[in-house]
């Protein structure tokens, strides 16, 4: 176990995270219609500049461009001086059809049972260290992030701008328990005429204080707020962005393992995703049901193949039953199948774009399928009995 470990997040407005809600966007709105369509929507932004291109086979249509120029203003990039304007945008967009020999083995046609859009492997993780069965820097980093597009938005601090980052580390103790907050950094893009002193005293009582447990810092935790001095030019007009690239943030801080995909952009049938989310969701029940303190799960798939190549658990020592147990409960409670995850989790549904920020997991502030605790009554009962 690490002594001190570290997790970051970033806000809506920052470029990476831009792309990953245009992609989520679409994604949604040809759902909403055509629940079935096959999308692989990724999207690059640059100072002036949107990007759309991917693969995209559907019974729909959806206006992209709008769509584009909804969700880049809905962050808050709706002035000129900001260098990224939802109204003054150029919007290239470059689509085609899902590749027909994936397809082949992706559909569900006849006797052929859906497959996995691709091989690769899949990683779930629960730890039993806050409320949200996430890791405490990763909860800390992405409440930050949240808090602080939040004070923005509502005009409690109307000097702020989009695009903003966070970044907790902590302290723990030899047994790997929580300790301490070693330091807490947040960076902000500002009005140019704001002062550093002006946004030092406002993030830490308006962000860091009402977020951060006072109890979980002492005299020794370092606070801090823009270290360059300034963050005037920020979001696409200060670096691009594009889809995939904040995958850490997504998942678990780096406390777990990644897989080799990305999520924004994927219609479900993309087992990146689904795979992921359903890996979570077990995981997640078997920490609360006490099977473990905390477990990570990994699967692997192949393109085509319906049934995974492999089901791998680790949990850290903290089990209370054992690991191959582990294995046995969920091969049979928990069907592994692209179809049957996408239909468990109920996946065909336009859910998508409110998980492109703040991560996908640990959402209590959200209602999705793979953060609920459905199956915590039946796993508690094999802490009292062999799995067969």
């Amino acid at each position: 176990m690490y002594r001190f470990f570290t997790s970051e997040s970033v806000t809506e407005g920052h470029p990476d995270k831009i792309c990953d809600q245009v992609s989520d966007s679409i994604l949604d709105a040809i759902l909403t219609d055509d629940p079935h369509a096959r999308v692989a929507c990724e999207t690059l932004v640059s100072t002036g500049l949107v990007l759309v291109a991917g693969e995209i086979t559907t019974t729909t249509y959806v206006d992209i461009q709008k769509i584009v120029r909804e969700t880049v203003a809905e962050i808050g990039y709706d002035r000129g001086k900001y260098g990224f304007d939802a109204e003054n945008l150029s919007i290239l967009v470059s689509i085609n059809e899902q590749s027909p020999d994936i397809a082949i083995g992706v559909d569900e046609v006849g006797t052929h049972e859906q497959g996995a859009g691709d091989q690769g492997m899949m990683f779930g993780y629960a730890v039993n260290t806050t409320d949200a069965y996430m890791p405490i820097t990763h909860y800390y980093a992405n409440k930050l992030a949240r808090r602080l597009a939040f004070v923005r938005k509502s005009g409690i601090l109307g000097y702020l701008r989009p695009d903003g980052k966070t970044q907790v580390t902590a302290e723990f103790n030899e047994d790997g328990s929580f300790k301490r907050f070693d330091d807490i950094l947040i960076s902000t893009q500002h009005h140019p005429e704001v002062t550093q002193e002006k946004i030092r005293e406002d993030l830490i009582q308006q962000v860091i204080n009402y977020v951060i447990p006072r109890e979980s810092m002492d005299k020794d935790t370092k606070i801090q707020i823009n270290p360059t001095g300034r963050f005037v030019k920020g979001g696409p007009a200060g670096d691009s962005g594009l889809t995939g690239r904040k995958i850490i943030v997504d998942t678990y801080g780096g406390r777990a393992h990644h897989g080799g995909g990305a999520f924004s952009g994927k219609d479900p049938s993309k087992v990146d995703r689904s795979a992921a989310y359903m890996l979570r969701y077990i995981a997640k029940n078997i920490v609360a049901a006490g099977l473990a303190d905390e477990i990570e799960i990994q699967v692997s798939y192949a393109i085509g193949l319906a049934k995974p190549t492999s089901i791998g658990v680790d949990a850290f020592g903290t089990n209370n039953i054992a690991e191959a147990d582990i294995v046995k409960l969920i091969d049979k409670h928990f069907d592994l199948r692209p179809k049957a995850i996408i239909d468990r989790l109920d996946l065909l549904r336009p859910i998508y774009k409110q998980t492109a920020t703040y991560g996908h997991f640990g959402r209590n502030d959200l209602d999705l399928p793979w953060e609920r605790l459905d199956m915590v009554d039946i796993l508690k009962t094999y802490l009292d009995k062999e799995v067969i």
